[in-house]
């Protein structure tokens, strides 16, 4: 069947023509939109997961996935990706080590026959939460306030995705001294964090600090967790179940970054004038 709703799929924005009412006038013109595409997650030949996803960042977004949702401890167990256009969308073929593709079948187990609303597929509470068993001590890292202000103040420059549309999330990577590095950006604030886990991941950056253009839900802080990275900057406010798991796993967790102020959630101690 012809794919009715697809142009380029490999395209994160596509042209639009619009009418435009403003100040009394009608006019038309034409629009950038930010594109969303399934993208099918598919393991050792078995799908796992569709996606919706700016079509961009593909194979740094699988390696993220991979990685915060527990299905690869290491990016070692990756032996490879192979992105694959298809008439109704996008498909991530990766081929993962033996033992982890196993544990992942076993999951799949658990879910099939389940249905419900909320977070589908979790069988158990315990199954919410992709977290290690125990938390390390928190680090006596810290992060100066004119770093986050500094990271904070640049970052809308470099969103080329939200400039164009207007419709992207984003999530960046900060240096020390509040240099961002690394930027990603999805129409879903998820999908973005795990690009930016992906490429950081791959070229083997730690410390610094994360910000990102949403909210802080628990999901966001849960895979800044299993990540490795210590402070989450949100331009946003967190949930109260983001706070606890933060306040649990060491995480300094900033709220409402934006104009000289922020506020802090937990583990304040990490953020120095």
């Amino acid at each position: 069947m012809k794919q009715r709703f697809a142009l380029d799929i490999s395209a994160p924005t596509q042209q639009y023509i619009i009418q435009r009412w403003k100040n009394g006038e009608l006019t038309t013109s034409t629009d950038q939109l930010a594109e969303e595409v399934p993208v099918a997650l598919i393991y050792n030949g078995v799908s796992h997961a569709v996606m919706l996803a700016t079509p961009q960042n593909l194979e740094e977004f699988a390696l993220g996935f991979s990685l915060t949702e527990g299905i690869l401890r290491d990016q070692s167990e990756l032996y490879g990706i192979d992105v694959q256009l298809q008439e109704n969308g996008i498909e991530i073929h990766l081929d993962v080590a033996s033992e982890r593709f196993a544990l992942l079948k076993e999951r799949r187990r658990n879910m099939v026959g389940r249905t419900g609303c909320g977070l589908c597929g979790a069988e158990s509470l315990k199954q919410v939460f992709h977290l290690p068993d125990t938390a390390d001590s928190p680090s006596s890292n810290t992060i100066s306030l004119r770093s986050i202000f500094r990271a904070h103040d640049t970052v809308r420059d470099k969103q080329v995705l939200q400039q164009l549309t207007g419709a992207t999330h984003a999530c960046a990577w900060a240096n020390a001294d509040g240099e961002i590095q690394y930027i990603r950006e999805d129409v879903g604030r998820h999908n973005a964090l795990d690009k930016l886990i992906g490429i950081l991941h791959q070229n083997n950056v730690r410390g610094g600090f994360i910000l990102t253009s949403s909210r802080a839900s628990y999901e966001m802080v849960q895979k800044i967790v299993v990540a490795g990275f210590e402070v989450l900057a949100a331009i946003s406010a967190p949930t109260g179940l983001a706070v606890r798991i933060a306040e649990e796993y060491g995480i300094t967790l900033l709220g409402f970054v934006r104009e000289q102020q922020y506020v802090a959630y937990s583990h304040a101690n990490r953020i120095i004038e």
